[in-house]
């Protein structure tokens, strides 16, 4: 097989008629994160009570179990006046705390540990739930009311939630990423030299760049999003080594194994590890992602990437490329993406290989005649891929698992569709020398940066 050639040095491909500039959302959405205020003392919540709402002297306790991203109880009737004690277990596999939004909170829990919270003198409607990045939006919210005063009124303070503020750096699809721009590189390596694969993939939550001029804080495997490409044969053994530098947990879910998820799917603690060790049975190309929940988050925000298992007798071709598509959610400046935006599926930007529109202004190389295979995963979290280029028709297509089009058949595709998660691959021939756009063909997606080129020279 012929190494891929080098893509540095081409000149910009012509853009994409009539492509929009590119799309900023802003959505109401809950305040996610941590509360960076010190626990106010159950002192000064009482001197802050309405005066109309005489102390009873009372205590009222509460037990409440954090599991399954929820509390449980999620919603508690006290007495108006009386003073709250909040016993919180975690009964999770992972961290969670309890904010109130009057000041109190406990720290962050450990799984199976308990703590006490004095949620001071109750006189009214309080909110509370779990700060950690994401909790809150996926539905760890505690609702507390008092005896008399509406469940209606409680309603309608929990329902308005927080506003994130817009960002004045809104990615615009079309922008050219200036002559310093280095684009991922998207020529498959090969990896197949060993049947053992020993791989140590750090989570990293670092701030990329994403489009031209906007950067977002990323969680990431090995600092890139999306993380490494992995490539064996079918019966390889892949032994990776997940050590978690962040500052929340993170876990690992790899597709191409087939085994029991209780344990290899843990969350893992900041600075702890885990080795997940799997088989390869099957071909194909094979999402890994974060295991951990609100997973939406997590995957929403770059943890992902693909594994490719080749075929038996997989023929050798002239140039072999990986794209992997994925959408984006900006967050606020310095925070990670908007959860609010992924649960409502309202992306920034959908893009190839982590960044928006990068193989338009850096073109992919190939040769007029050479055969080309161009490996493809949805990485969504949510949306549809159907992958096109433009001026070609893929005389092979590779789909989960399944040859559907192949040499010798008297028809062709034009697209390669592929629902979140799913993967294959596409060959085909360019003919002469030009600029071939490929895009996703649901073209909301395409104008928010699903899109690039091959530049073909004779």
């Amino acid at each position: 097989m012929r190494a891929p050639q080098p893509t540095s040095g081409l000149k910009p491909a012509r853009p994409l008629g009539g492509v929009a500039a590119g799309l900023a959302f802003v959505l109401l959405a809950v305040l996610v994160g941590a509360i960076g205020q010190n626990a106010a003392r159950p002192a000064d919540f009482a001197a802050a009570a309405s005066d109309a709402v005489a102390a009873t002297g009372n205590t009222t306790t509460v037990e409440i179990r954090a599991e399954g991203m929820r509390f449980h109880p999620d919603r508690i009737e006290v007495p108006a006046g009386d003073r709250l004690v909040i016993e919180l277990t975690n009964g999770d596999d992972r961290r969670h705390d309890l904010v109130l939004a009057n000041g109190a909170r406990t720290g962050s829990l450990p799984p199976g540990e308990t703590a006490q919270l004095d949620a001071g003198l109750i006189t009214g409607p309080v909110e509370g739930w779990c700060s950690l990045p994401g909790h809150r939006a996926a539905g760890m919210v505690l609702t507390i009311t008092t005896t008399g005063d509406g469940a209606a009124a409680a309603e309608e303070h929990h329902a308005s939630g927080g506003s994130h503020a817009e960002r004045d750096d809104a990615i615009d699809a079309m922008a050219d990423p200036g002559e310093s721009f280095q684009p991922r590189d998207a020529a498959l390596q090969d990896s197949r030299s060993s049947r053992v694969h020993r791989i140590t993939l750090r989570a990293e939550e670092v701030e990329l760049a994403v489009a031209p001029g906007v950067r977002q804080l990323m969680w990431t495997f090995g600092g890139s999003v999306p993380g490494p490409v992995l490539r064996g044969q079918v019966g390889d053994v892949f032994e990776v080594t997940l050590v978690n530098d962040g500052t929340i947990d993170h876990g690992i879910d790899f597709h191409a194994g087939a085994l029991a998820p209780d344990r290899p799917m843990r969350p893992v603690e900041p600075g702890e590890e885990l080795v997940y060790r799997f088989t390869a049975t099957k071909a194909g190309i094979w999402m890994y992602h974060c295991s951990t929940e609100p997973m939406l988050h997590h995957v929403g925000n770059g943890m992902y990437g693909a594994v490719i298992i080749d075929p038996p007798d997989l023929p050798p071709v002239d140039r072999e490329y990986v794209l992997v598509q994925s959408e984006i959610y900006l967050g606020p400046a310095g925070e990670p993406g908007d959860l609010a935006k992924m649960q409502a599926e309202a992306p920034d930007a959908v893009v190839f290989n982590g960044f928006v529109s990068q193989y338009a202004h850096r073109p992919l190389a190939a040769t007029a005649g050479e055969r080309i295979r161009i490996w493809l995963l949805n990485a969504g979290p949510s949306r549809a891929s159907s992958f096109h280029v433009v001026g070609a028709h893929f005389d092979t297509v590779y789909r989960e698992g399944a040859l559907t089009v192949g040499p010798g058949d008297p028809g062709a595709a034009q697209v390669l569709d592929l629902a979140p998660a799913a993967g294959g691959y596409v060959e085909t021939v360019l003919p002469e020398s030009g600029t071939y756009p490929f895009l996703s063909h649901s073209l909301v997606d395409a104008e928010r940066g699903a899109r690039g080129a091959f530049l073909v020279t004779e």
